[in-house]
């Protein structure tokens, strides 16, 4: 997840999902944002930064029960406050070209073999009548970059640079975009909203639509694809396709 982006990020994950990922310009700015994504499911967690944490971040996050952190590097004074925690486990890796494998998954009489999601976007189409603004595409694309490591059924809601609702591992779209609408609560107004999967309906675009959700990015490619985009014309908000889809099982 880290390697999605350019700025100092960090990234909150809970149960093989991201429960909160946020950049900014410096890594002690981007951890208060990824903690205050959701400061209750980071519980039990594991913390990665992209940048060595600084000593205010490892004060707070000493105060926090977490199981691992994981960042290029930690410094003596950083080590000190960290390793007294109790069970606490410290990575330290790198942020080069990964050597990715294969994804392995057991099934019954065998095993599932397959590559990894590192697909990058290479288009984008923009279907409706208003089209995002750059500083709006910009938090699309920081949405998309998200959704493509959350478990599917996928929804997640920005914000400047930040996780605001991420709903994972749904059995129906509309479902997923009502657990990460109601996490992000009043900020959802004017937030921008990613969904791993097209949509098969319009439901999941009226209620993000009902929820005041600005911009929309999705995969497109539905064949009712021409429905959602009539009620993002009807709300006058813009819905941008990248002809890809993510799903994460």
């Amino acid at each position: 997840m880290l390697r999605e982006f350019s700025d100092p990020t960090v990234v909150a994950v809970k149960h093989m999902n991201p429960c909160g990922i946020a950049s900014a310009n410096t890594i002690e700015e981007a951890w208060n944002k990824a903690y205050q994504a959701d400061p209750v499911s980071i519980f039990g967690g594991i913390i990665a930064c992209c940048e060595s944490p600084t000593i205010a971040m490892a004060t707070a996050m000493s105060e926090l029960f977490l199981e691992l952190i994981l960042a290029p590097s930690f410094s003596k004074p950083v080590l000190d406050i960290l390793s007294k925690k109790k069970n606490i486990r410290l990575l330290e890796f790198s942020l080069g070209d990964a050597k990715r494998g294969r994804q392995i998954t057991s099934v019954e009489g065998g095993l599932l073999i397959q590559d990894y999601d590192t697909s990058l976007i290479e288009s984008l189409t923009y279907p409706t009548k208003v089209q995002p603004t750059p500083l709006e595409l910009e938090q699309l694309l920081f949405a998309m970059k998200v959704v493509k490591h959350v478990k599917s059924n996928a929804i997640v809601l920005v914000k400047d640079n930040q996780t605001l609702g991420i709903g994972a591992g749904q059995m129906n779209r509309v479902g997923a975009a009502r657990i990460a609408l109601d996490q992000a609560g009043d900020l959802a107004k004017g937030a921008f909203m990613a969904s791993d999967g097209f949509f098969p309906l319009n439901d999941t675009v009226a209620l993000a639509i009902s929820r005041g959700v600005r911009a929309i990015i999705q995969p497109g490619g539905s064949i009712k694809d021409k429905d959602s985009i009539a009620v993002c014309d009807q709300h006058g908000i813009a819905m941008v396709f990248t002809g890809k889809r993510h799903f994460k099982h």
